[in-house]
């Protein structure tokens, strides 16, 4: 896009919180951002910022609300991207966020992304705007697609009905942006137009016009909201609203009063009545306005057909578990090569700094940082590769799907289905996965899968896996990692059972699980969400992981001199190693690792590397000396199961408290060391090792 441009692209303006700080006083128009889940907004956000935030195939992407800055003829402009919510009905976090912040009136102006193939569900949050008299304009996204299932919409119609601009858009292709960026800076200095009036019926409006007669003595909780906006959320219960009235109990019985006369008039609830109202008033703007050449029962579309395939009720979870084991197997077949690669250059890198004249200073750099960072730095091209294929996967739309089959899966369970989609990003990171879990709108559910989350096989344990796999089960290693991915599915789904009938008792909020069109990831995307995955990866090895690797060095090298046997830490591995004794690692070294383990899991292989004292190639041979096979894979299922890192405890702490943290802490610790335990010991009696 020409004019719209980053801050820094467009002016050369330096970047840091100083400079964003300058450049959000001097901005005098803000922009916000509202939609329905995966309509496109943080494309259009990233289209217009220059941001990278994750853009996603599938609902929920956007948990919490996002600001960027743009300059746009010399304007500066800040961009507020909301979080996804269907509607305003405040139920979930995510929704809360949202509202609270377009009820704040911050936004000069918002830019309502609608996606064109669905114009009837997205359209209901568009009223809801329009009604509270939100100054708004429409990005009609998604025009190509609709174009391909042979919708014609009439564009400058739509815009007429609903009385703001409509501009159309494709965001992945960037089209449209200029229109929409000029159409939201002119609507902003044209001001707030009139609330939209919803035909409601007769019956309902009459008692609207009770309540807002009756509102005009409140004006101080009307807050210079429209006072028929506040009519109708009261009429049809929203909680939010009320709690502004509380003090007025008079109002709230007149609002009573019009409920039940409703409800002795027609039969229904007040809430059932206008709803039904704002989706007959978008039932009509859509026939006049759209035009389909066939009907979706004479036409099927590809992503139609495809999902007769993988989300078949016999077929789905196969093709799922299928689909996991190949992004396992392409991740280690090109992979392990290239591992071969990094082990020499920091092989080589260790060689130098052995040539380095003080000892003191070279032991640091090759025993404590090259041998502890190189060692897992090294597996970066297997980290990488499988990212690669998760990102292909997200953003074709497989990924929805996936929570889609195991939906089914997880209530016959008695589980919600929607937890699923926290699981899956937690494949990534658990720290997001925590993040995402905001938008479950059940407090109960929320909680199991917050808890239940850190048992997903992040980034950070991939390097264990690759180290140990890798060592001990050769041509294997890709299946038995895949293993280790469903161990943690499987016990995240028996552990939400058990979470379900204990802690948690209580009805399961119904769920409806949309499933966005296939779409064709374009490589600069793919490798974009590739890089945003990997590069915390590799910052964190430079941070964390660097600072744990120099203090597991120093607390081997001291007292100095001193064999590492004698060492700090050897005495604190020896004083934890009788813990693991029954899961078949019971030496310092393995106890140390985890000890460090908790900080970052990468932490594992990095400390390993350091109390071993090899480098990246001989750490292979290392492992071997001091493991069995069976007691590798039971030592990979302790790094899988036990106590989250510190970062993932914060975000649970930050999401529930730090009761649920410590109960998180306390219980992954046990499982881990139970599992660990059961599979060493029945592998024992088996004859496995």
């Amino acid at each position: 896009m020409a004019a719209a441009r980053t801050e820094k692209a467009a002016s050369g303006v330096p970047a840091g919180q100083a400079a964003k700080a300058k450049f959000k006083e001097a901005a005098r128009v803000t922009v916000a951002l509202a939609g329905n889940p995966n309509v496109g907004k943080s494309c259009i956000f990233n289209n217009l910022t220059g941001a990278r935030q994750h853009v996603g195939n599938w609902p929920g992407v956007t948990v919490e609300k996002k600001e960027g800055q743009m300059l746009y003829a010399g304007e500066a402009v800040r961009v507020v991207d909301l979080p996804g919510v269907y509607g305003l009905g405040a139920f979930s976090e995510d929704e809360i966020i949202a509202r609270d912040y377009i009820l704040a009136g911050e936004a000069d102006v918002i830019i309502n992304i609608v996606d064109a193939t669905n114009l009837e569900r997205n359209l209901y949050l568009t009223v809801e705007l329009l009604e509270m008299g939100a100054n708004l304009v429409v990005a009609l996204n998604l025009m190509d697609e609709a174009a391909g299932r042979g919708l014609k919409i009439d564009v400058p119609k739509l815009g007429a009905l609903l009385g703001v601009p409509v501009v159309p858009t494709v965001a992945p292709k960037k089209q449209g942006m200029e229109e929409l960026v000029a159409a939201a800076l002119k609507r902003a200095r044209e001001g707030s137009p009139q609330p939209l009036a919803v035909p409601y019926g007769r019956e309902v409006e009459a008692e609207l016009a009770r309540l807002e007669t009756a509102l005009a003595a409140y004006a101080a909780a009307v807050a210079g909201l429209p006072r028929r906006w506040v009519a109708v959320k009261l009429l049809e219960g929203d909680e939010l609203v009320r709690r502004r009235f509380e003090r007025y109990p008079a109002l709230l019985k007149l609002v009573e009063e019009s409920a039940a006369r409703l409800a002795a008039l027609t039969g229904e609830d007040a809430a059932a009545l206008v709803a039904e109202g704002r989706y007959g008033f978008i039932a009509g703007l859509v026939r006049e306005t759209v035009s389909r050449q066939k009907t979706a029962a004479e036409k099927l579309t590809l992503s139609d057909k495809i999902d007769q395939v993988v989300t078949h009720r016999l077929l789905g979870i196969p093709i799922f578990l299928g689909a996991m084991w190949l992004l396992f197997k392409f991740t280690f077949a090109l992979g392990g090569p290239l591992v071969g690669y990094t082990e020499a250059f920091f092989e080589w890198l260790g060689g130098r700094a052995a040539a380095i004249p003080n000892p003191v200073l070279a032991s640091l750099v090759k025993d404590g940082i090259i041998g502890g960072v190189g060692s897992v730095l090294v597996f970066i091209p297997p980290i990488f590769l499988l990212f690669l294929g998760l990102s292909f996967l997200e953003d074709s739309g497989y990924m929805a799907r996936a929570a889609y089959v195991m939906d089914r899966l997880m209530h016959a369970l008695g589980l919600h289905g929607k937890s699923f989609i926290p699981l899956l990003i937690g494949f990534g990171c658990n720290v997001p996965a925590i993040m995402a879990t905001r938008t479950l709108e059940n407090r109960r559910d929320r909680l199991i899968t917050l808890l239940v989350a850190p048992l997903m096989s992040c980034a950070a344990r991939l390097p264990v896996y690759v180290l140990f796999a890798g060592a001990f089960f050769g041509a294997r290693q890709g299946l038995v990692v895949f293993s280790l991915y469903l161990l943690g599915i499987i016990l995240a789904v028996l552990m939400g059972m058990l979470f379900k009938v204990t802690l948690f008792k209580g009805e399961q909020a119904p769920f409806v699980m949309e499933l966005p069109p296939y779409r064709l990831p374009t490589f600069k995307g793919t490798l974009i969400h590739m890089w945003e995955r990997g590069a915390a990866f590799v910052k964190k090895a430079g941070t964390v992981i660097f600072g744990v690797v120099v203090l597991v060095w120093l607390l081997s090298n001291v007292p100095w001199g001193a064999p590492v046997e004698q060492s700090v830490i050897a005495r604190l591995g020896h004083l934890l190693a009788p813990i693991y004794a029954p899961c078949g690692f019971g030496h310092w070294e393995a106890a140390v690792a985890l000890f460090f383990g908790i900080l970052a899991k990468e932490a594992v292989v990095g400390t390993l590397g350091t109390v071993y004292g090899v480098e990246e190639a001989g750490l292979q041979a290392a492992v071997q000396h001091h493991f069995t096979p069976l007691a590798a894979y039971a030592f990979m299922a302790l790094t899988l199961l036990y106590i989250p890192c510190v970062a993932t405890i914060g975000a649970i702490r930050r999401e529930a408290g730090w009761g649920w943290a410590a109960f998180a802490t306390a219980y992954t610790l046990a499982l881990g060391w139970l599992v660990a335990c059961l599979i060493f010991q029945v592998g024992r009696l088996l004859g496995l090792g």
